[in-house]
C-alpha cells in the first residue's frame, strides 16, 4: 500500500518506520529541510529503543523514503497520515493550525479518493473542521479518519507492532476497508481493531491519557498521605494493584508526570469541558496535584537544609520524563532545577540520552557530567529524577566517596530502605520512611 506520512515528529516517524516494515510504501513529508536530509542519510533524529534497526532496514529496502515534497508524496498514497503537532495555547486548548494547514495544502493538490487521517492528538470535532478544509478547496472525494496513537515512549515500537488495540473512527465504508487491512498485520494475536464514528474516536485517546494521568496523581496523593500516618507506600501498591478492578500499571509513586502527551490532553479536555461549559473537577485536581508534585523534592530539600539551599550543590541522575527516551518536554527535572536555580543552588546533571536537548533549552545554566558519578564530585545531595536501569544498581561505594556527604533524595523510590540503611545513606523517597532521618538533625 502506498502511503504518506506529513509530519516526522515522534508519532510521525515511529508510525512510518512501522508501517513500511509490513511491507508498505511510506514517504515521510518535512518542511524541515536540514531534518529531512538528516534521515535520508540515515540519522535518526529522536531517540527511541528499536526504531534505528527498523529505521536502516527500510530505507535501505527502499520501502521507507523522506522528502519536503508534499505533492510528489501524495500522489500515489492513498492513506494520508496527519502526524503534526497539536501544542497547548495559552487557555489550554490544542492548537489546530499545523492539522488545518496541512489539510488545505493537500486539498489544493489531489486529484483522486484519498483516506486522511488525524493521527495526531486532537479535539473532538476536529474530524468534522479537516473535512470542511477539504470540501472548501477540493471537489475531490475524501474520507477523514481518527486513528489515535497510544505510543509509549521507550516502548513505542513494540506498541505499533503489537499493538493492545487499535482505534480508528470513521464512518466511509471504502475507508473502513483499507483502515482494516492496512493495520491487519499487527493485530494477528487476536488484538482488536475498534471501529467507531470519528468523535468517539477522538475522545477515546484524550479518555485514555486523563485516565491515566489520573492514577498516577492519585497513587502520589497516596503516597504523601503514607508519610504523613507512618505507612509505606510500596506495600499500599502492591495491596490496591493486585485489585483485577484497578491493576498494577500507572501506581508507581513519583514526582509527577511529564511527556508530550499526558499534560497538554489533560489540559486540552479540562479546557474542551469547560468549553462545554462542564466542571470537570476531576481532571482539574489532578493538574493542581501534578504541578505540586513535580515540586516536591524541593520542598524535602529545603525542609532538610533548615530553607537554605544558597550554594549548595546538587547531582542530578535523570532529566528525561521517564526513562528509554531523550524526550524532555514537561519532564520534572526542568521544573526542578528552575527551582534549585531560583534558590542559588549549583546543579551538576546527568542523563543517558537527554543531556543535549537540555543544553540547548538550558544551556550553561547548569553543569553536565558525562557519566552517573563524575556528576557526584563535590556534591551536597542527589537527586534521582528518571528511573533509567543504569541508576537502579550503582555502586554505593563510589557514590559515598565522590560525594561530600551521603544524601540522596530520591523521586524514583528506586533503592530499598534496609540497603539504604545499611550503607549509611541518609534517604528521603516517595511515600515511604525517612531512612537514617536523624541524620537531619546534625545538617
Amino acid at each position: 500500500m502506498e502511503i504518506a506520512i506529513i509530519g516526522t515528529g515522534y508519532v510521525g516517524l515511529v508510525t512510518g518506520t512501522c508501517l513500511s516494515e509490513t511491507g508498505n510504501h511510506v514517504t515521510c513529508v518535512d518542511i524541515n529541510e536540514q531534518k529531512v536530509k538528516m534521515m535520508q542519510q540515515g540519522k535518526l533524529p529522536i531517540y527511541e529503543p528499536g526504531l534505528e534497526q527498523l529505521f536502516h532496514r527500510n530505507i535501505n529496502n527502499e520501502r521507507l523514503l523522506f522528502t519536503t515534497d508534499l505533492a510528489g508524496a501524495i500522489q500515489n498514497a492513498s492513506i494520508i497520515f496527519l502526524a503534526l503537532p497539536t501544542p497547548p495555547g495559552g487557555d489550554g486548548s490544542a492548537d489546530l493550525s499545523y492539522v488545518l494547514g496541512a489539510a488545505k495544502d493537500i486539498a489544493c493538490l489531489i486529484s483522486s479518493y484519498k483516506v486522511i487521517v488525524t493521527k495526531s492528538t486532537v479535539p473532538v470535532g476536529t474530524a468534522d473542521k479537516v473535512k470542511a478544509v477539504f470540501e472548501k478547496y477540493t471537489d475531490v472525494e475524501v474520507a477523514v479518519v481518527s486513528n489515535p496513537e497510544f505510543l509509549r515512549e521507550g516502548v513505542a515500537v513494540e506498541d505499533f507492532m503489537k499493538p493492545d488495540r487499535v482505534v480508528v473512527g470513521t464512518t466511509d465504508q471504502r475507508a473502513r476497508k483499507l483502515m482494516a487491512d492496512l493495520y491487519s498485520p499487527y493485530v494477528r494475536q487476536g488484538n482488536p481493531i475498534i471501529f467507531m464514528d470519528e468523535r468517539s474516536a477522538e475522545l477515546t485517546k484524550y479518555a485514555a491519557n486523563s485516565f491515566l494521568a489520573t492514577k498516577i496523581s492519585f497513587m502520589n496523593e497516596i503516597a504523601n498521605l503514607c508519610e504523613l500516618v507512618g505507612a509505606d507506600v510500596d506495600m499500599v501498591r502492591l495491596g490496591v494493584g493486585s485489585d483485577e478492578r484497578i491493576g498494577k500499571r500507572f501506581l508507581f509513586p513519583g514526582i509527577g508526570y511529564g511527556g508530550s502527551c499526558f499534560p497538554k490532553d489533560v489540559q486540552a479536555l479540562a479546557k474542551a469541558a469547560d468549553e462545554n461549559n462542564y466542571d470537570f473537577r476531576i481532571l482539574n485536581s489532578v493538574m493542581s496535584v501534578n504541578e505540586i508534585q513535580k515540586k516536591i523534592l524541593v520542598e524535602k530539600l529545603k525542609k532538610y537544609y533548615n530553607g537554605n539551599l544558597e550554594g549548595k550543590r546538587f547531582a542530578l541522575w535523570g532529566l528525561a520524563f521517564k526513562p528509554e527516551t531523550d524526550d524532555i518536554r514537561e519532564a520534572p527535572a526542568l521544573y526542578i532545577i528552575d527551582e534549585l536555580l531560583k534558590a542559588g543552588a549549583v546543579v551538576v546533571a546527568y542523563d543517558p540520552e537527554a543531556i543535549n536537548n537540555v543544553k540547548s533549552q538550558l544551556a550553561d545554566s547548569i553543569l553536565y557530567a558525562n557519566d552517573l558519578y563524575e556528576a557526584l564530585v563535590g556534591t551536597d545531595a542527589l537527586l534521582i529524577l528518571t528511573e533509567w536501569s543504569a541508576f537502579r544498581n550503582p555502586d554505593f561505594d563510589t557514590i559515598k566517596l565522590n560525594m561530600k556527604d551521603k544524601v540522596i533524595f530520591d523521586g524514583r523510590n528506586l533503592y530499598d530502605l534496609q540497603k539504604m540503611e545499611e550503607h549509611g545513606f541518609y534517604y528521603n523517597s516517595i511515600g515511604r520512611q525517612v531512612v537514617n532521618e536523624f541524620k537531619q538533625q546534625t545538617v
